[in-house]
């Protein structure tokens, strides 16, 4: 490739998808990745596939996310480890479920119905292991989880397949107008041109915005995980609590999947995270109350993946507003595995077509310009 089509800054999912979605449109990009594609949050989240309690706004991305789920080999020619078991929200109280009913009536106001409120009999069905105490749930039934690594490098190897280039060890120190296009330098002294820039950085992506002249607050954020030794099968759905941060799921071998937003340390200068082992604690606590099975578990490992946070929870997505020909998808704030394989799909519509049917307002960068200036 002499001169790529677009540069694509960030080699995580939402990088990959664009990568792949952009060369299925004749739209040849470089991925540029400071270490190697998946190294991040992309690689070791937890996997969740979820429409389940989204902000309102990211809904019909969810939605149509899903799609692409259920049909994700056709995407990529690989299955990506994806199982729909459904994922459900556990409520250990009435007030709890009470504030299911409302949410999902909420939805339903909205015209969207893949949430449903479920008793405490179909919750023990779903759910056999459960707490006594629990007394209901809230469930997405299309919902589950896939394999994040191998998710992230099925769709590069899709993209290169299409002629998409990737770059590991590119770090990008420079971003600059060049003519009508861009001039992007790595900290190695390359240098790489092309008309369209997209900035999928993760958690380093508010450095590239800022070159842009785009103030974004991103907040770096180290979410841990635990893995458990293998246990007998006890469990299919993605499970979590409407009172509690939890993400909890066993694998087809037997081990066991901790999660749900515990914050470590994060160095990301150094690329370098640090366990929190009392929130960590937190975490373990809510196991216990919620699945007496667990009580006998061993915990093997414990990490942390690096992710940017937007103070509004919600990603960053859209066209820069200060630049022409630049792209942005980045902020995720723990929620963007799923989202990956249609924000790609989004970008490559905007750069070819200049528009999306999808709702991408909510999402615009000059938000946070807006928010500085009230």
């Amino acid at each position: 490739m002499a001169h790529p089509d677009a540069i694509v800054i960030g080699g995580g999912l939402h990088g990959c998808s664009a990568a792949l979605h952009l060369a299925r449109r004749g739209v040849r990009a470089l991925v540029l990745e400071k270490d190697h594609v998946g190294r991040h949050a992309s690689g070791v989240n937890a996997g969740g596939v979820r429409q389940l309690g989204r902000h309102v706004a990211e809904i019909p991305l969810s939605v149509a996310a899903m799609a692409l789920w259920h049909r994700i080999a056709e995407l990529v020619d690989d299955d990506c480890g994806f199982e729909s078991h459904g994922q459900i929200k556990v409520a250990e109280n009435e007030a709890e479920l009470a504030a299911g009913y409302d949410r999902v009536a909420q939805l339903n106001a909205l015209g969207f119905t893949h949430e449903e409120v479920i008793d405490q009999a179909e919750l023990r069905r779903l759910v056999p292991a459960i707490a006594d105490h629990c007394v209901g749930a809230v469930a997405s039934r299309g919902d589950g989880a896939a394999l994040p690594y191998r998710t992230t490098l099925a769709f590069k190897r899709k993209a290169e397949s299409l002629g998409a280039r990737f770059a590991d060890g590119a770090a990008v120190a420079r971003v600059a107008r060049a003519g009508s296009g861009w001039r992007v330098e790595t900290a190695a002294g390359e240098a790489h041109e092309a008309p369209v820039l997209v900035n999928c950085a993760g958690a380093w992506a508010d450095r590239v915005a800022a070159q842009l002249g785009e103030p974004a607050p991103l907040e770096p954020m180290a979410l841990m995980l635990m893995i458990t030794a293998r246990m007998p099968a006890f469990v299919k759905p993605v499970v979590g609590a409407t009172g509690r941060t939890l993400s909890f799921k066993q694998f087809s071998n037997g081990t066991v999947l901790i999660g749900g937003g515990m914050r470590g340390r994060v160095w990301r200068d150094e690329n370098r995270t640090d366990l929190d082992f009392a929130n960590l604690s937190i975490n373990a606590r809510t196991v216990w109350d919620l699945f007496p099975i667990m009580r006998s578990a061993t915990v093997v490992r414990a990490w942390a993946g690096i992710e940017g946070r937007m103070p509004d929870d919600i990603p960053v997505i859209g066209p820069s507003a200060t630049e022409p020909g630049a792209f942005h998808a980045f902020g995720f704030s723990a929620h963007g595995f799923q989202l990956g394989p249609i924000v790609g799909r989004i970008l490559a519509d905007l750069i070819v077509d200049g528009r999306t049917d999808l709702p991408i307002e909510p999402f615009r960068i000059q938000r946070f310009r807006q928010m500085a200036e009230a």
